[in-house]
């Protein structure tokens, strides 16, 4: 037991700084948040393990309240939410119009053979969402219908589209109909650093004479009284860029680089998102800083950042260490295993009757929840547990691995990876105050040994 541990408190160390990337369970790319009164939702596609292209099938929804700890709500929508899509879930964007959420998709269409838009709807940001038209919203048989971005401003909302030409429409009411035609936006060395693709001088490319040069993943956004247009720049590799307007469908003005390309990202593409939430602005991008990642297996990061006095936006650097908390965790009500601060050596799955659980444990994994508030302290700890094979035992810790546990659980057989038994211990110490809470799972080497459901202190 004393070298299992070892290992672990070595394996966590390493981490123990670390916030970015926010996601560790699976490969999560092209993030978009959506912040909430009290919570921030961020909507990710996902990059299958050991990809050569970007094959992808399914979209997900994360949350946080406190920016550290962040909740997987499962494979909400998928390719086969809509009937007309058969490959390529890419880039996505969520918003909140009269208490409906709006989720505008990209996927390849079986009808046109080329990239289209969709859009689901459903009365909660989590789903259930469902395909709002039963076809694509524009599908025009191009390939340049990929990574929608919406605005919703004051009365009116807005949506942005495109690689390499940026599309742009006006919603009607129901958001899922335009006012007008789709038109294209505007590009020159003023707009954007480069004219459109049509109208770029191959020579000025090749030799990067452009100040910059739009590529993909256009971010729409309202700050004060600017409207911001983010997006990848540059071609492969990719960094963001961004140009301002004090109107939603330009006329734009370039304005640089925000996250210039760097090596430590180890991705050739970038997609980003701006969200303002509890007094903080953060900014969203995607790296291949997952163990195991790079261009084809990407994940999501996250940076604070504070807006200059004139409205533009700072440079921004890629770090490890990501964002500060802004909140703490209730260990006194039931907290979903899938709430994850850090983990390493797991991932998730769901079904109907259970919803998402943490599943793949083996031995030597360990899951970190972050700033739980323990108050003037508890007393025992119980957790809802699953397992087909001979099971394996928690040891939980507070603030390092390397520490003597407050408390080990066995984990017997429940004879099925779904028949679910709850389990206690009492604390042997019980700190007070707020502590990082450490999950740490040993036994059979090799196998799978449970899964987790849930977790809470009395």
């Amino acid at each position: 037991m004393k070298n299992i541990l070892l290992g672990l408190a070595l394996t966590a160390s390493t981490f123990a700084q670390a916030q970015n990337p926010v996601i560790q369970t699976r490969y999560t790319a092209d993030p978009a948040p959506l912040a909430t009164k009290d919570r921030l939702y961020l909507y990710a596609d996902v990059d299958e393990p050991h990809a050569d292209f970007f094959w992808m099938y399914q979209w997900r929804v994360y949350s946080t309240t406190d920016m550290v700890n962040w909740t997987d709500h499962g494979e909400v929508i998928g390719l086969n939410t809509f009937s007309w899509a058969d490959d390529r879930a890419w880039a996505t964007q969520c918003c909140e119009r009269n208490g409906k959420y709006y989720w505008y998709v990209c996927a390849h269409s079986k009808l046109s053979g080329g990239m289209a838009i969709g859009v689901a709807v459903a009365d909660s940001p989590t789903g259930p969402f469902r395909d709002a038209l039963g076809h694509p919203l524009y599908d025009d048989g191009k390939w340049d219908n990929i990574d929608p971005t919406v605005l919703v401003d004051g009365k009116k909302a807005y949506l942005v589209w495109g690689n390499p030409e940026i599309h742009q429409a006006e919603l009607n009411d129901n958001m899922v109909s335009f006012v007008s035609d789709v038109t294209l936006v505007h590009q020159d060395e003023k707009s954007f650093g480069a004219p459109s693709p049509l109208f770029r001088d191959s020579a000025k490319v090749a030799n990067h004479a452009y100040k910059d040069i739009y590529t993909e993943g256009p971010w729409l956004s309202k700050h004060g009284k600017n409207y911001y247009m983010l997006y990848a720049a540059g071609g492969v590799p990719e960094h963001i860029a961004y140009s301002m307007s004090k109107k939603p469908m330009g006329p734009w003005t370039y304005k640089g680089t925000i996250m210039p390309q760097l090596n430590s990202t180890q991705s050739f593409t970038n997609h980003c998102g701006i969200v303002d939430f509890k007094g903080h602005s953060y900014f969203f991008y995607h790296t291949g800083n997952l163990p195991g990642g790079g261009g084809f297996d990407r994940s999501t990061a996250i940076e604070e950042f504070t807006w200059n006095a004139d409205g533009t936006i700072p440079t921004i650097m890629p770090t490890k260490e990501g964002v500060a908390p802004v909140g703490t965790l209730n260990p006194f009500e039931r907290v979903e295993a899938e709430t994850i601060g850090y983990c390493d050596g797991l991932t998730t799955d769901q079904n109907d009757k259970d919803g998402v659980y943490v599943s793949e444990v083996k031995n030597g994994s360990w899951l970190k929840v972050r700033e739980v508030d323990m108050n003037s302290g508890a007393k025992n700890i119980t957790v809802r547990v699953a397992s087909a094979t001979q099971g394996g035992y928690i040891d939980i810790f507070a603030d390092s691995i390397s520490k003597t546990p407050l408390a080990t659980i066995e984990v017997p057989s429940t004879k099925g990876w779904e028949n679910w038994i709850t389990l206690s211990a009492h604390l042997k110490d019980s700190p007070v105050g707020v502590h990082d809470i450490y999950f740490a799972f040993r036994g059979q080497k090799g196998r799978k040994l449970m899964n987790f459901d849930w977790w809470k202190m009395d």
